[in-house]
């Protein structure tokens, strides 16, 4: 599929974008830190159940803008081809440390998956 379809986008309901719901979720939701990344996962606001959304924080800490870009681009791309979705209704902000900046994508990938099992089992135990 090429790319004009739109097949691969991180379409806006996908998109955290209100600093109200960054807010939210790190207020009421739980935390993971892992090596490159922190990890927070929240429930949607009461009456939302959309599709999982993917917020993305990266400080001037962790690089130049490049690099910064470079961070939120490997984090979406995990997010668009995990081969679990998250389920309906969950808000994840992921806070990248400045061990990002260096990490390879297979380093990024297996940081994003060890922190989202951690919170797994966080929640099968609460």
């Amino acid at each position: 599929m090429s790319a004009r379809d739109g097949s691969e986008r991180f379409r806006r309901a996908k998109r955290l974008r209100s600093s109200k719901d960054f807010s939210r979720i790190s207020r009421e939701g739980m935390r993971v830190a892992g090596r490159s990344f922190v990890v927070l996962m929240a429930d949607q606001r009461t009456g939302e159940r959309d599709a999982a959304r993917l917020g993305i924080t990266v400080s001037r800490r962790v690089g130049p803008a490049v690099v910064r870009t470079r961070v939120k681009r490997q984090v979406r791309e995990w997010f668009r081809r995990r081969a679990t979705p998250l389920p309906a209704g969950k808000d994840l902000v992921v806070i990248a440390r400045s061990g990002a900046a260096h990490a390879s994508h297979a380093a990024v990938v297996r940081d994003l998956e060890g922190a989202l099992d951690g919170l797994a089992r966080r929640a099968g135990g609460a």
